[in-house]
């Protein structure tokens, strides 16, 4: 198969074709978390039509004994790496092989720019209108096409079943498939989906301006205090004080940092002033309000949004001093950093130092998408006043923003889909994914949704991780089962791998929640049953 190639004709959308650029042959592996067997590694590129266009880059694994299906992974933040297409999905189950011992041939890409060629600067490739689509949703098809066609050559026959799974850009990747090419895919699993993803960026954007005003950043210390706070005043809410708050939107309707308590003493600093790191300053519980709400776009923007939601905020881990604990860092690294935005925005590395997640992706959203100048100062540009960048903002939201709400072509295609989202993610809003969710529900009916989407909410999971519940989730069985079987999905059950290892809650559809039913064990799912009160 080495040096082999699939003619542009094969793909779907305009490329110069791919080529196979090595092959290799992994043995098979039984050590939890990668168990699998022997496959195929194959790496390849697809040529751009624009020769200054970078290539998109693929890997496909071709496994010894084929279940006769695929499944495309997505990818996650810029992308520009390849895909992780021999690991397990995104909160998927450590127990249980990962796809490749499934028998599926797995594949994916790095949509069309590699990071490795200014890793400070992950957002540089947007200068080439080509890497750009390729990056919205263009290399989907691409790498979809090119990967079907060798799956077909390799095996003798074209894969039975296709399937999408991805978490964040690839969530918003896994509804860029369904949305755009219903009928390439039988079913996708979209976790904690970044859908509308400029629309985010302005979010972003407007979230970085509050804590880069002078003393409105609130430090590790200070963060762990309002997450304190938050627990203290909304854990009890779902029956049961276990650390674990279910009931976030009541707890968005109780809590105000500025009058709440924490350890029996007010979170607010006496006067408002910042008189130290066990208490929130007036400007630091104004940006924190600005977090936890909606930026509104006035006229809407080119994509139709009319508003990004913001973040659920109190009793939500967004960073808290690590220690020595690497699952914590990466927490800190994935929410609001350790230090305050700036001019010039500093390089956001995962590390010890870091400004927010949100603010980075700003910068380089600002500096490379919308005014195509790295010199340009990223605090300067208001989101909700963009002025002469209005035009090309809502031209980014046509592009990125995938937010199509009748998906009718892949529902009569028989195709079905799987969401979830934690309920304490710090960095793609749970509220925006529960507001795409309503929205397809209005456009299809609510008994045309239930017939191919179910989206669940995970309390205490954050980002992608989570030290308070981390959860795993066997999505992909859910999903066959659906497909294949014609069997909906039924009760549903979520396992922490973190918090309290080997605890147990159902997996609710929202807007249900998981409510303690008075006895039993806490950590038990059977304790609990999903309310819609």
């Amino acid at each position: 198969m080495n040096g082999a190639s699939v003619p542009a004709s094969a793909i779907g959308l305009p490329t110069r074709g791919a080529t196979i650029t090595s092959t290799e042959y992994v043995p098979t592996a039984t050590k939890t978390p990668k168990t699998h067997q022997g496959y195929c590694k194959v790496l390849g590129d697809i040529a751009p039509v624009d020769t200054h266009a970078p290539a998109i880059k693929f890997q496909l694994n071709l496994p010894a004994e084929w279940n006769g299906k695929s499944l495309m992974i997505g990818g996650g933040g810029y992308n520009g790496i390849l895909a992780k297409t021999t690991d397990l999905l995104p909160a998927g189950p450590a127990d249980k092989p990962d796809p490749i011992g499934l028998g599926y041939a797995t594949y994916g890409s790095d949509s069309g720019h590699q990071l490795a060629d200014d890793p400070n600067n992950p957002g540089k490739f947007a200068l080439n209108t080509e890497a750009l689509k390729n990056f919205s949703y263009e290399a989907l098809k691409k790498t979809h096409d090119t990967a079907q066609q060798l799956i077909a050559s390799h095996y003798g026959k074209p894969a039975t079943r296709k399937y999408f799974a991805g978490g964040s850009t690839g969530g918003r990747e896994a509804l860029a498939v369904v949305q755009k090419w219903p009928q390439d895919f039988d079913g996708a699993i979209a976790l904690y989906p970044a859908f509308a993803a400029a629309s985010l960026d302005l979010q972003f954007g407007r979230i970085t301006r509050a804590l880069a005003t002078p003393g409105a950043y609130p430090n590790l210390e200070k963060r762990a205090e309002l997450y304190k706070a938050g627990i203290q005043a909304c854990d009890a809410l779902d029956g049961v004080k276990d650390g674990l708050i279910s009931n976030q939107r009541q707890c968005n309707r109780i809590f105000d940092p500025a009058t709440a308590t924490v350890d029996g003493r007010p979170l607010r600093c006496e006067g408002g002033r910042d008189t130290g790191n066990q208490c929130l300053s007036d400007a630091q519980i104004r940006a924190m309000k600005v977090f936890a709400s909606d930026i509104v776009f006035r006229p809407p923007v080119g994509s139709g949004e009319v508003r990004h939601a913001g973040f659920n905020t109190w009793g939500v881990d967004l960073g808290r001093p690590a220690g020595d604990s690497k699952l914590q860092a990466t927490i800190n690294y994935l929410n609001l950093g350790s230090i305050a935005p700036a001019t010039p925005m500093p390089p956001n590395p995962a590390g010890s130092k870091s400004v927010p997640y949100h603010a980075g992706f700003w910068d380089q959203w600002v500096k490379y998408f919308v005014t195509q100048d790295p010199s340009y100062n990223s605090l300067s540009l208001d989101p909700t006043r963009p002025g002469k960048w209005r035009n090309r903002i809502n031209e980014l939201t046509r592009l990125q923003d995938i937010n199509q709400t009748d998906l009718s072509a892949f529902a009569n295609h028989g195709g079905k889909l799987l969401i979830a989202h934690g309920v304490a993610d710090g960095l793609v809003p749970t509220r925006a994914t529960e507001d795409f969710v309503r929205r397809v529900r209005a456009t299809m009916g609510p008994q045309q949704t239930d017939a191919f989407l179910r989206y669940y909410e995970i309390p205490g999971y954050g980002h992608a991780a989570s030290t308070v519940f981390n959860a795993s989730w066997d999505s992909l069985t859910t999903l066959e089962n659906w497909v294949e079987k014609g069997t909906p999905p039924g009760p549903q059950v979520v396992a922490d791998t973190a918090g309290v290892p080997g605890r147990t809650r159902p997996l609710c559809e929202y807007p249900g929640w998981p409510k303690y039913a008075g006895s039993g064990d806490v950590n038990s799912a059977a304790s609990f049953q999903c309310v819609k009160e």
